[in-house]
């Protein structure tokens, strides 16, 4: 994979977002102005994260938008199903595993794990529910190598802890907790308090300022 800023990698969910829309559309081509536009970027910027994927515009034409869909996704990783399995099956766990949205952007969450053993055993939008102290046979059967965590603070390094000896090497936490991993780990880490802040404190601004 070419080595590509951190800025521009988040960006390409964005432009995927918007070249489906046009692909629901009708559309067959799009230029870097047509999506500039729709996110209020610079064209130039547009073209330099889209030559990360390894495609290139026409002059005049843009670019093939089912190309470019699939190129970003290729990129990505999306191309492809990556299994995974979440530990905390409360609220937010239970919302997750429920959003139809991974499937399409590759991530199956194949197994859950709570602590609640009124969970064990059942089904939560199809995802069965295990007993902790199965989770390193699960991984190893199911082979997975990526996890997410909806756990209350006080639970996270442990279960990360237990994760890792597992052998799980990507850890997507949504706990407010700042976990500690070994360097061959990759963590990446959702707080929605940060999202939140930022809303409150902008709207706070757009009221002082009389918009």
């Amino acid at each position: 994979m070419n080595s590509i800023p951190l800025p521009s990698l988040r960006r390409l969910p964005r432009y995927l977002n918007i070249l489906e829309s046009f692909q629901i559309k009708g559309k067959h081509t799009v230029s870097a102005t047509d999506i500039a536009e729709e996110l209020d970027l610079k064209p130039i910027q547009i073209r330099k994260d889209m030559a990360f994927t390894g495609i290139v515009g026409k002059p005049k034409v843009g670019y093939d938008i089912n190309e470019l869909i699939k190129s970003i996704r290729s990129f990505i990783g999306w191309h492809e199903n990556t299994s995974a399995i979440l530990v905390g099956a409360g609220s937010l766990g239970t919302a997750l595993m429920g959003y139809e949205g991974f499937l399409t952007r590759g991530l199956r969450i194949e197994a859950a794990f709570d602590t609640d053993t009124s969970k064990h055993g059942t089904l939560i939008y199809d995802t069965p529910v295990y007993p902790m102290r199965e989770l390193s046979k699960v991984v190893q059967r199911k082979n997975v190598h990526l996890a997410v965590i909806t756990v209350p603070v006080s639970a996270a390094q442990s279960v990360t802890d237990t994760l890792v000896e597992s052998g799980i090497k990507g850890i997507w936490n949504f706990s407010p907790a700042e976990i500690q991993v070994p360097e061959q780990v990759v963590v990446k880490r959702e707080d929605l308090s940060e999202g939140l802040a930022v809303l409150f404190v902008q709207m706070q601004e757009m009221k002082h300022s009389g918009k």
